[in-house]
């Protein structure tokens, strides 16, 4: 179609789902600072003030998972039962055991193998300076950007939770502009809802989304119920994994199915997802083509990918087989070597929880280092 919209969402750190994908990688980035051949699948579910985590975990170390946990929920921005989890009547409930032999057995070898079966998938597409799709770009820097004006006061009387969304058009495949904008807002029952809206255009929209995306008729919806003054996990159950449409590309593109959140870089859901966004962004980066999708497939207690599929949606500049040679002697896409040449067992995973795994360069798999090499060899 020559004219078509694509909707992407995003959501706060303060979004349950988000909590506990925040919890579940602090409770990592805690285990692999003192032991980074730890081996680590935390979950978590948040309801009220309940806080269950459970989980499989391998290490030299031991740590306080509930002191990280609730140090995690007091940073997000929850302290009293108003703003939707109360930090000092919190109940936590912990199951906690070893990492099954059977797993361990295929994964510890000589060089690190997959943890288990797994495809996933890395997108890219030149759309955008983050090479990411526009709609889930805006939709994560609305949600920043929310979540920056409460932190420092520019907009009164907000709490952690909000979500956002953004229609955008497309005429010809190119992004044309702004359909419709959504926020949600968690805000204080005292907060006069028109003030509020006021400033969260302002403040927010505004400071986000450039005007010449804005039209006349372009819709903007903020807590179109009315008023959202019952907010976090007071409101809404939250569960480890739950956000793999935000943290990825917004509904663009394919999904593995895997969510990240909570597993060390010996699960292929992980961090071979990680490596399927590196190679596809340096594709596009060094202008072998505008688009981008790679599948890899991974099997348990094996070191190299099963198979490996590019597609380039017809936006190739050159033969898609010289892609495909250019890809395997550039890439190393076994297990072992993913983790090394992307620097995978550091602490570095808090950061990825909120606001996507995706499209921020201080992560290694953002790096566009290896566009001049593809060029190079294409040639």
């Amino acid at each position: 179609m020559n004219k078509f919209i694509i909707t992407s969402e995003s959501v706060t750190e303060g979004h349950p789902d988000k909590v506990c994908d925040i919890i579940s990688d602090s409770i990592l980035d805690e285990y692999l600072k003192k032991d980074s051949n730890s081996r680590v699948a935390i979950e978590n579910m948040i309801s009220n003030n309940l806080l269950v985590i459970a989980g499989e975990v391998t290490s030299k170390v031991k740590i306080d998972v509930e002191k990280v946990a609730l140090d995690t929920i007091k940073e997000i921005g929850y302290s009293t039962n108003e703003s939707g989890f109360d930090v000092d009547k919190a109940i936590i409930l912990t199951n906690i055991d070893e990492q099954s032999k059977d797993i361990a057995m295929g994964v510890n070898q000589e060089k690190i193998c997959a943890g288990d079966q797994g495809l996933v998938f890395g997108y890219a597409t030149n759309e955008s300076k983050s090479y990411l799709p526009l709609a889930v770009e805006l939709s994560h820097a609305l949600t920043r950007r929310l979540s920056e004006v409460r932190k420092k006061g520019i907009v009164q009387g907000l709490y952690p939770d909000g979500k956002s969304q953004v229609s955008l058009v497309y005429e010809n495949g190119i992004p044309s502009y702004v359909k419709s904008v959504v926020l949600a807002a968690h805000h204080k029952e005292s907060k006069d809802i028109a003030t509020l809206r006021y400033k969260l255009i302002k403040e927010v929209i505004m400071k986000v989304i450039d005007s010449s995306l804005i039209r006349k008729d372009t819709s903007i919806h903020i807590n179109a119920t009315g008023k959202f003054t019952i907010g976090g996990p007071k409101a809404d159950v939250g569960l480890t994994g739950r956000k793999i449409i935000v943290d990825t590309y917004g509904g663009i593109g394919r999904h593995g199915g895997g969510a990240y959140s909570g597993k060390d870089p010996s699960k292929a859901d992980r961090s071979a997802s990680y490596m399927a966004r590196y190679v596809a962004k340096n594709l596009v980066a060094a202008g072998l083509c505008d688009k981008c999708e790679i599948q890899l497939a991974y099997v348990i207690g094996k070191e190299n990918p099963e198979s490996v599929y590019i597609d380039t949606f017809g936006t190739e500049k050159y033969d898609l087989e010289k892609i495909y040679k250019v890809t395997e002697k550039v890439f190393d896409l076994s297990i072992d070597g993913i983790i090394k040449n992307l620097k995978l067992q550091r602490p570095v995973y808090k950061k990825t929880a909120s606001y996507g795994h995706f499209g921020r360069d201080e992560f290694t798999w953002e790096k566009t280092d290896k566009k001049d090499e593809l060029k190079n060899l294409i040639r």
